[in-house]
């Protein structure tokens, strides 16, 4: 094409070439190189005035180096008087730090925007940002391009059977993504959902009665229960504590557990014995003057739930939720022995230390655990990272619980997500759907395959695993293509040269979108 300069970094090298080659011109001449110190040098070998000029330039595994030469070359571009220069960015670098997960944390993907806007650059071209919102963070055109259309092409013309295939998301955060290919596709749907497991967790023993009191605050407003000592009689107790109500006369009269049938006397007392009658009438005043709340309207003045009225279509909603145990990554039988929590707390696991239930010791150590850092997200979860969340799951000691929603028995489950990097998730997935949820093949399919030293031979190595299916946005090495059996690698360079070829010409870029 006339009138266009195409520079390629020395991230991903072969991928420049093959927009190049699909573009019919060859990638300009540009000297990339290091001074002594490690300074990077970068020296443009042709001339760009009033050129459209593109670079190409992805993160690759030295990040930083990439990074900074492609700000050089953009300012080098700049500096040649260039019409205008576009960065074409596969995988943009530091996307996954577009928003503050813990307090005095940075926006690092804003932070580079700034850094290309500042060094020249005029447009951006990129492939499936990690937030889509990031696209504010320039104060330039930028064109997020989806190598969904492609996915989409290819699970039709490779997956046997691909009408019923499931398409699953590893995590609630990849949700929106999957629900697309699934509307491409026309498919089903499903979500894997992986939490701590807190139901054997224990509490330390030094715990305050005010850091207790959180708990039944959250079960009982205090409010409530000031309510109850206001309206009974003290001379029925001698003590504060046995004016305090009884934890099974908190379950009745909290609004946490479903109304049952109860008789009422002409003391303000509440009788557990069930009846098979209960009248309306005048006693409706009695059970506002005996302090019940009306939360507890009784079963037959309230109207049935939809759950209630569809008792078989709940039971068949319910068939589709499957919960597995999850250790050190991998899924487990229900009688596997539960690793020893206590050692997290340096104390022992004999329930007579403490009389507390089961249901308190684990909301108090689920607050307790808490820390001031994590507030932003409000919670926990919400600060963590995604490598946090791998070693956790990895992490011998502790035990998590793996949520399937949705059903993929006898059928090929899409396990879906933007970014392959780790595998803790990815595994754990796999071995949910085929040993809990009797798949019978799993593909792994992701964008940007950011594999970590020993990522791909672990996926390798899962037999859960069948194939995975990643596009060609990060570079990887002949070697590893050739050693893996299992990998597919989908090509993108029709799909950015296209979007550069239209950028140049002025042609809208709406249909490359489309996976028709």
């Amino acid at each position: 094409m006339r009138g266009v300069k195409v520079f390629s970094g020395t991230s991903h090298p072969a991928l420049a070439e093959a927009i190049c080659q699909r573009l019919g011109t060859t990638p300009s001449p540009c000297d990339l190189g290091h001074f002594a110190n490690g300074e990077i040098r970068v020296q443009i070998g042709t001339s760009i005035r009033n050129e459209d000029v593109f670079i190409v330039q992805s993160g690759s595994s030295r990040i930083n180096d990439s990074v900074m030469e492609m700000l050089i070359m953009i300012n080098a571009c700049k500096g040649g008087s260039a019409k205008s220069i576009t960065a074409v960015l596969p995988y943009f670098p530091y996307s996954r730090q577009s928003k503050k997960k813990a307090h005095r944390g940075a926006i690092t993907a804003k932070m580079v925007a700034n850094l290309m806007v500042v060094a020249g650059v005029n447009h951006v071209i990129t492939v499936d940002l990690h937030s889509s919102q990031m696209q504010g963070f320039f104060g330039k055109p930028v064109d997020n391009l989806f190598a969904e259309p492609l996915i989409a092409r290819w699970i039709r013309a490779n997956v046997r059977g691909w009408r019923d295939v499931v398409v699953v998301s590893k995590n609630v955060g990849g949700t929106k993504r999957v629900t697309s290919l699934a509307d491409a596709l026309k498919v089903r749907f499903a979500i894997v959902s992986t939490d701590r497991d807190r139901r054997r967790s224990t509490y330390p023993s030094n715990l305050s009665m005010a850091d207790s009191s959180v708990f039944f605050d959250a079960v009982e407003p205090a409010s409530l229960r000031t309510f109850e000592r206001q309206n009974s009689d003290p001379d029925d107790a001698d003590t504060e504590a046995d004016r305090t109500p009884s934890r099974k006369s908190r379950q009745l009269n909290g609004s946490s557990l479903r109304p049952k049938a109860v008789t009422i006397s002409s003391e303000p007392q509440i009788s557990t014995a069930p009846q098979a009658d209960t009248d309306s009438g005048p006693e409706d005043d009695s059970l506002l003057g005996a302090g019940l709340s009306r939360a507890e309207t009784m079963p037959s003045a309230r109207r049935p739930s939809e759950y209630e009225a569809n008792d078989a279509l709940g039971d068949e909603k319910a068939r589709d939720v499957i919960i597995s145990r999850l250790i050190s990554g991998h899924v487990v039988d229900d009688d596997h022995p539960s690793p020893a929590l206590s050692a997290q707390f340096g104390l022992s696991r004999n329930s007579d230390d403490h009389d507390t239930d089961n249901m308190t010791a684990s909301f108090i150590s689920t607050a307790s655990s808490l820390q001031a850092d994590h507030a932003l997200g409000g919670t926990l979860d919400a600060a963590a990272t995604s490598d946090e969340e791998e070693e956790e799951i990895r992490n011998p000691t502790l035990e998590h619980t793996v949520t399937l929603v949705g059903s993929v028995k006898d059928r090929t489950a899409i396990i879906m997500d933007d970014i392959m990097d780790r595998t803790a998730s990815w595994v754990a997935a796999a071995e949910t759907c085929v040993k809990r949820g009797h798949a019978k093949k799993v593909y792994c399919v992701a964008i940007h395959a950011l594999f970590d030293d020993e990522a791909l031979q672990e996926l390798e190595d899962c037999d859960c695993i069948d194939h995975i299916v990643v596009t060609n946005t990060f570079p990887m090495s002949t070697e590893r293509l050739q050693s893996s059996k299992k990998l597919i690698v989908i090509d993108l360079s029709n799909l950015l040269s296209e979007a550069i070829r239209r950028n140049h010409h002025g042609e809208t870029v709406s249909g490359l979108f489309s996976a028709d």
